[in-house]
C-alpha cells in the first residue's frame, strides 16, 4: 500500500473514533439484542414496579397471543368477585358450548360433565393453572351470560387499561375453528391478538391490582375434583415455577399460551429481593425449524438473567430534595416574597448497574397555580402540593416505560414552609411604594433623556 492508501486508512479510522467519541451514550431498549440474542418473534422485558421497559423486540408488533388471553378473562373475573358480581362459591350449570369444548383432549381441559355444577374457585384454578379452556369459556358465561357480551368487555377492559395494539374474539385464546362452531366474535379461523408491550401491561394490571392471582398462578400441581371419579391431576404450564423441570428462582407466574397461529408463547414473572420483572415471549423459538415448550422458558430464562445480574433497584433522588438554583419560588400578597420548596418523598427506579449517577432530577411546576408573572399567590400553606420532581437522562435521552403514566417515578414537589397572606395595611403601603416607585422610575427616565 503507497503513502497515499495509509493516509485514508488512517483518516477513516481515525473518523470511526470521533463519532464513537461523540455517541458513546447512545442506547435503546433494543440495543442490548446482540447480547441477548431472543430468538422470538416479540418480547419486552419490564420492572413491574415502574412499567420501566428494559428490554425489547418488536415490542408493538401484533402477533397471536393464545392461551395469554386467560390474563385478561382473570382480571374481568377477580374484578367481578371484588364487586361481588360473582362469588367464589357460585355454581355454574354447565352449558352446550362448555361441555363440547371441555371433551376435546387435544386442547388443555379437564373434563365438564354436561349435567354437572361446579363452583367459581374449581373453575378459576382450573383456567388459572392448567389452562382449562371449557372452564375458562364456563366463566365467562357466568360474568356476562354469554361470551359474546364477555368479548364486549374484555375490549372495552383493554381500553380501559390504556392497552394498545389489540383485539379479542373469544375468552380462551383458542383459535375460533377449535370452538365447535359455537363462536360468535370474529371470523370463523380468527385467533386473539395483542402485542408483547400490551400483553406486558396487562400482566402488569392483573398484578398491581389483584396480587393474589399470583397464589394460584404459582401453584405447580393441584387435583381437580379431588377425591371423585372425575378427578384429574392439574400440572402447571408454567415450568418455571421453581418446583417444575425449568424451575428458576423467583418465578411465581404468569401465563403460558400455544396456538399453531401464536405459537409458544408465554408471559413471565419472577421477583427477587423486593424486585419484580414481568417478561413476554411470543413465538419462541429454538432454531431454525421453530419453537417447543423449552424454547419459550429458554429465552424467558435469558431476559430474567439479564434483568436480575444488570440492573438493581436505585434511590436515585432522596426525600426533602431541594433542585439547584429551584429552592424557592416567588409568592405575592404574601409576609414573604417566596416559599422554599421540596420534594416530598425519595425517587426510586430499576437502573443498570453503575449508571445511576446517569439520571438527573426534572421538575415540573403546576401552572394552574401561578399568575402571569409566574408566582404563587398568599396565603401557602406548609405541604401544598406545588408541582412534582420526576426523572430525566442526563444526556436527554428518553426513558421508556409502558405507557406514558410515569407516576411510580415520581414525587410530589410541596411547599417546605408556610406564607401567611399579609394584612390590607402591609398590602396597601406596598401598592403606594409601588406606586410612587414607578413615578420615580418614570421621573428618572425622563431626567436622564435631557442628559
Amino acid at each position: 500500500m503507497n503513502r497515499k492508501g495509509y493516509r485514508k486508512l488512517i483518516a477513516g479510522f481515525l473518523t470511526l473514533v470521533m463519532v464513537l467519541g461523540i455517541f458513546p451514550n447512545v442506547h435503546s431498549v433494543n440495543a442490548e439484542d446482540d447480547v441477548l440474542n431472543v430468538n422470538a418473534d416479540a418480547a419486552i422485558l419490564v420492572d413491574a414496579e415502574t412499567g420501566r421497559v428494559l428490554y425489547g423486540k418488536n415490542e408493538d408488533k401484533v402477533l397471536g397471543v393464545a392461551s395469554m388471553t386467560k390474563m385478561m378473562t382473570e382480571y374481568l373475573l377477580l374484578e367481578a368477585i371484588e364487586e361481588e358480581r360473582v362469588s367464589w362459591n357460585q355454581e355454574y350449570a354447565v352449558s352446550e358450548y362448555a361441555w363440547k369444548v371441555s371433551q376435546d383432549t387435544n386442547l388443555s381441559n379437564v373434563h365438564l360433565r354436561r349435567d354437572g355444577k361446579y363452583n367459581i374457585q374449581e373453575l378459576y384454578e382450573a383456567m388459572t393453572i392448567y389452562s382449562a379452556n371449557g372452564a375458562t369459556i364456563a366463566i365467562a358465561e357466568t360474568i356476562a351470560g354469554s361470551e359474546k357480551s364477555f368479548v364486549k368487555m374484555m375490549n372495552e377492559k383493554a381500553e380501559e387499561l390504556g392497552l394498545k395494539d389489540f383485539k379479542f374474539v373469544n375468552s380462551s385464546g383458542l383459535n375460533n375453528s377449535d370452538l365447535k362452531g359455537f363462536h360468535s366474535v370474529g371470523n370463523e379461523d380468527e385467533e386473539n391478538v395483542m402485542s408483547a408491550r400490551a400483553t406486558a401491561k396487562l400482566a402488569a394490571a392483573l398484578i398491581k391490582d389483584f396480587p393474589k392471582v399470583l397464589e394460584t398462578a404459582s401453584t405447580p400441581r393441584k387435583t381437580f375434583r379431588e377425591g371423585t371419579e372425575d378427578a384429574i391431576n392439574m400440572e402447571n404450564w408454567n415450568w418455571m415455577l421453581p418446583e417444575l423441570v425449568y424451575g428458576y428462582e423467583g418465578v411465581d407466574g404468569l401465563k403460558t399460551g400455544t396456538t399453531d397461529f401464536a405459537g409458544y408463547c408465554f408471559t413471565g414473572t419472577a421477583e427477587r429481593n423486593g424486585t419484580r420483572y414481568i417478561t413476554v415471549v411470543m413465538n419462541a423459538k429454538s432454531n431454525e425449524a421453530g419453537g417447543s415448550y423449552k424454547s419459550r422458558f429458554d429465552e424467558t430464562k435469558k431476559m430474567l438473567d439479564y434483568g436480575f445480574s444488570n440492573f438493581s433497584k436505585e434511590e436515585i433522588i432522596p426525600a426533602n430534595y431541594k433542585v439547584k438554583d429551584k429552592e424557592s419560588l416567588a409568592v405575592v400578597k404574601g409576609k414573604e416574597s417566596s416559599v422554599k420548596i421540596e420534594s416530598s418523598d425519595a425517587i426510586s427506579m430499576v437502573v443498570k448497574n453503575g449508571e445511576k449517577e446517569n439520571y438527573k432530577p426534572k421538575l415540573v411546576i403546576d401552572e394552574k397555580l401561578l399568575n402571569k408573572e409566574g408566582q404563587l399567590t398568599a396565603p401557602v400553606k406548609k405541604g401544598d402540593k406545588i408541582g412534582y420532581l420526576t426523572l430525566e437522562t442526563a444526556d436527554g435521552e428518553a426513558i421508556e416505560f409502558l405507557s406514558e403514566d410515569t407516576k411510580h417515578v415520581q414525587a410530589d414537589v410541596i411547599a417546605a414552609e408556610g406564607v401567611e397572606k399579609a394584612n390590607w395595611f402591609v398590602l396597601s403601603m406596598r401598592a403606594i411604594g409601588g406606586f410612587f416607585g414607578d413615578v420615580w422610575s418614570s421621573v428618572s427616565s425622563t431626567v436622564k433623556g435631557w442628559f
